[in-house]
């Protein structure tokens, strides 16, 4: 239930909330806090993510992994175009945890953390380019392409603000990808192209661990550092990052 006592946009849920619930990487998890801020989050996030999941489904990449139709061309291209964009990301993280004064050093230290986890990911792809015949070469050359540029000049844009605690709403997106769909779409590679694990490694790490991330975002955003004031400009940083992570999907090969 959103509260009406707080200055928080009302919500108009799409559909019943507990289908949207569903349909959300963070599940029902902020639902039964306690904590007005964090309730209304929990629904208004689940409402970006249903709205982002059929943009993401509809992109031509993100279709031949689900149905089937996938070539081996098509991940080498996949994987051309992710590499800089989640080299990038270990630095907007760092740039995000460097904006943060010393009033909210518990979030500096949880970015810092999840840089270190996170910071040579792009050397997964990499690996996974060279696994499947390509030359490391072409992929360390490869610049972005106009949607991954948009994407990370506006989220590092967005981690130069003061405290730019918002910035977890791009976290949202991005972990929640890795939560929902990076293990489908390893386990779909495999299946149809005969990969191994080994070729798919990024994917499968992330199908694997970025759940766990997921229980370190829920700490945050039931946190008080997400204020009523807040909370609303980290919505609008999700569904922004939404748009531009499927431009960027959609864009593969423009360079």
């Amino acid at each position: 239930m959103t509260p009406t006592s707080l200055p928080l946009p009302r919500l108009r849920p799409s559909r019943p909330v507990e289908e949207l619930y569903r349909c959300s990487p963070l599940g029902d998890r902020l639902a039964h806090t306690d904590l007005p801020v964090a309730e209304w989050l929990g629904l208004a996030l689940a409402e970006v993510w249903c709205q982002f999941e059929p943009r993401l489904a509809a992109t031509p990449i993100v279709k031949k992994f689900e149905d089937g139709s996938v070539t081996l061309d098509d991940y080498k291209l996949y994987l051309l175009n992710m590499r800089q964009q989640v080299k990038d990301g270990a630095r907007w993280i760092t740039r995000a945890a460097s904006s943060m004064n010393d009033r909210h050093l518990p979030l500096r230290d949880a970015l810092i953390r999840h840089a270190a986890q996170e910071h040579r990911d792009f050397a997964l792809l990499e690996q996974n380019y060279v696994a499947v015949g390509g030359a490391l070469d072409d992929i360390r050359c490869y610049p972005q392409n106009i949607g991954s540029e948009a994407l990370s000049s506006y989220i590092m844009h967005q981690g130069s603000q003061p405290n730019p605690v918002h910035v977890f709403g791009a976290t949202f997106i991005i972990e929640g990808l890795g939560a929902t769909k990076a293990g489908p779409w390893a386990r779909a590679l495999m299946d149809t192209l005969g990969l191994s694990q080994e070729q798919v490694s990024f994917l499968h790490y992330h199908g694997e661990n970025d759940d766990s991330h997921y229980d370190n975002l829920v700490k945050v955003l039931a946190s008080p550092f997400v204020s009523a004031e807040m909370a609303p400009r980290l919505v609008r940083t999700a569904k922004v990052v939404g748009r531009l992570y499927v431009l960027q999907l959609e864009e593969l090969g423009n360079i």
